[in-house]
């Protein structure tokens, strides 16, 4: 083998690991000057090595996948998104006020279509935002979101809460998935309602 064959890759030079990163130093920079409260040359100069430094030492790893903004999508997103804040605020004051205490939820187990980590994590934000409702935990792996559900009266209204969160993913997906991901998402209509005939 010689030298010229080499297929290992060396690691790019400082300047190539900070190019497009500089949200990320500015960002660590400003933290800096917060924490020490002062803005004298040298915290901000020691606080600006220590944002290059870390941005350097310990790069974050680069989003795969980009959100592909659908307007139309995003604004329907937002409206339901306040009519869910309003309308499940009132159910949730109701339950606190009506039954206290005695007011029963449930812990459920969603299965997602979407397998970016953007739309799995922008769902898991719309879920938690709505009141009553609270992403306990995300299973990347399968896909999954377990959702703390208020109020849950009995098992029969599980499958409507389950369906709740279904439908932020699809709101989420409509407006920032992918070509591929809104496709996963008609497939999966089309065949939950084949299903449901």
């Amino acid at each position: 083998m010689s030298s010229t064959d080499d297929t290992t890759t060396a690691a790019p030079p400082a300047g190539n690991r900070l190019r497009g990163r500089w949200p990320v130093v500015l960002w660590l920079w400003l933290l800096w000057i917060v924490l020490w409260g002062s803005v004298s040359p040298v915290v901000l100069v020691c606080g600006a090595a220590v944002a290059v430094a870390v941005a350097v030492i310990f790069p974050l790893p680069p989003i795969g996948h980009r959100a592909s903004v659908h307007p139309l999508g995003l604004v329907v997103m937002a409206w339901n998104m306040l009519v869910d804040l309003a309308r499940s605020a009132l159910v949730v004051a109701r339950e606190a006020v009506l039954r206290g205490p005695r007011t029963r939820a449930a812990v459920l187990e969603v299965q997602l279509e979407a397998d970016t980590d953007l739309l799995i994590t922008a769902t898991s934000h719309l879920v938690t935002l709505t009141p009553g409702t609270l992403v306990l935990e995300i299973d990347r792996g399968r896909r999954r979101l377990y959702v703390h559900a208020l109020p849950v009266r009995d098992a029969s209204q599980v499958p409507g809460r389950r369906a709740e969160t279904s439908e932020d993913e699809r709101r989420v997906v409509r407006a920032l998935g992918t070509a591929g991901a809104r496709e996963r998402l008609l497939r999966r209509d089309g065949h939950a309602k084949g299903v449901g005939r």
